[in-house]
């Protein structure tokens, strides 16, 4: 053990800091300044948008419920302006917001850096947050560490959009992790990969997990990985890839890390040989890029003042403090590649989907964690279940929480209240404003 310790100079003094510049914390940072809050967002890799462009993660997950746009307002926008710029598809599924959608990373990079450029927050990429300096439940200060050295931000209110939640926890906030023996869903690496032949894949009408049990007689792949989310299209012979599982990893600690983006590097040339040998319109195919970040679905969740749960989803809950709505199915990857817990998988995912219109609340409780009086979350480490952080971790949810965020955070900044005590209608109100949806506020 060593005791270190240092003055650092306040590079920021603003009414909001966002840690985490992925989805969740643009859309936070994004509603904080257009409420009228000074805001500074720190993120930590070189580009917005965390997994859908840093991560190469090739496909957004629904925006709808299949009568209703659900991520309105910012997510909306972002929508609206990959379409315009391309960076979206299929290209005739604009209008059915219930798809998935092939993400292109650098055109999302863009939108994201037009936003943000356009608006008066504040914010440095390739910046980290190092340190949490918090006593008796309140933040005093944030430390940031960049290029140009360490440096401390303080804010009237904090927003972790950090995705793992490491704001909020290094604050002492408690929080939960994986199933109850602490076991978390697989990352994956995802990839870019060229010389698709498109049309042969559609005549084909192939589906990659059909041909994996043959692909294990041949002992192509060192581990029997059951579940292959797969190809999508991303350019005229460009797919992204959404391959391969790296079980056992923790997304919050360094090392293991490290051994999942080493390892997650090295399965892919058996994904590129079982492509190439059993699936039609891929011989050809050569990898040209793995993510910058390594694709994780499933961390820290904070708890919070509630914790939205599987019964929640499961009787499409209304909530009097709602701040938005969503509705992707219950999607848990399995933490091993046994067949048995596959077939859980498979089962889980089936069956714990809604119907065409229905959806569930998300009550403002599960932003604000229990023993902290000036942070927010939003994103993935929002207070809820591990079966209900299976559904609203994805993209769409990250921007629903993130947009709720921001305006609280604003809200508390502008009259120096608790965030487990502004006025709810309020908050509603003004997010109905920015676009939200909200039919039960």
């Amino acid at each position: 053990m060593i005791s270190y310790s240092r003055s650092l100079p306040v590079r920021h003094d603003v009414d909001v800091f966002v840690a985490g510049g992925g989805p969740a914390g643009v859309a936070a940072a994004l509603a904080a300044d257009r409420s009228g809050a000074s805001v500074f967002l720190a993120e930590g890799a070189s580009c917005f948008g965390g997994m859908g462009t840093s991560g190469l993660v090739p496909a957004f997950m629904q925006f709808a419920d299949g009568e209703h746009f659900l991520a309105e307002g910012i997510g909306r926008e972002i929508y609206d302006r990959l379409w315009e710029a391309k960076g979206a598809g299929p290209d005739d599924q604009y209008n059915n917001p219930m798809a998935t959608l092939s993400i292109r990373a650098e055109v999302l990079k863009r939108v994201y850096d037009e936003l943000m450029e356009a608006s008066d927050v504040q914010f440095t990429l390739m910046t980290q947050m190092v340190d949490v300096i918090a006593s008796d439940g309140v933040v005093d200060a944030v430390v940031c560490s960049g290029k140009s050295g360490l440096y401390a931000v303080r804010a009237k209110v904090y927003v972790d959009g950090t995705g793992d939640g490491d704001l909020a926890a290094w604050a002492g906030a408690a929080f939960e992790k994986g199933d109850d023996e602490g076991k978390m869903m697989a990352g994956t690496l995802c990839s870019l990969w060229a010389g698709v032949d498109w049309e042969a894949v559609r005549a084909s009408k192939q589906r990659a997990e059909d041909e994996l049990p043959r692909a294990f007689e041949d002992g192509i792949f060192s581990v029997k990985d059951r579940h292959l989310p797969g190809m999508w299209r991303v350019g005229q012979t460009v797919a992204g890839g959404n391959v391969g599982h790296t079980f056992g990893v923790d997304g919050t600690d360094e090392r293991s890390l490290t051994e999942a983006l080493i390892y997650g590097r090295k399965i892919l040339t058996e994904y590129e040989r079982f492509y190439h040998r059993y699936m039609a319109g891929y011989a050809r195919m050569e990898l040209a890029a793995t993510g910058a970040l390594l694709g994780i679905r499933e961390t820290r969740r904070i708890v919070g003042d509630y914790q939205l749960n599987l019964e929640d989803f499961r009787r499409r809950a209304v909530f009097p403090d709602e701040i938005g709505r969503y509705a992707y199915p219950v999607d848990i990857h399995a933490s091993d590649p046994s067949a048995e817990t596959h077939a859980k998988f498979l089962e889980a995912f089936q069956s714990q989907r809604l119907d065409p219109g229905e959806s569930y609340g998300i009550p403002y409780r599960t932003l604000t964690p229990r023993g902290l009086s000036n942070v927010l979350v939003a994103g993935r480490c929002i207070s809820t279940d591990r079966a209900l952080q299976g559904s609203v971790r994805v993209m769409p949810g990250c921007y629903i929480t993130g947009q709720a965020a921001g305006v609280a955070a604003t809200m508390a900044a502008n009259t120096d209240a608790d965030v487990h005590e502004i006025a709810v209608p309020e908050l509603q109100g003004q997010l109905r404003e920015m676009g939200a949806y909200l039919p039960n506020a």
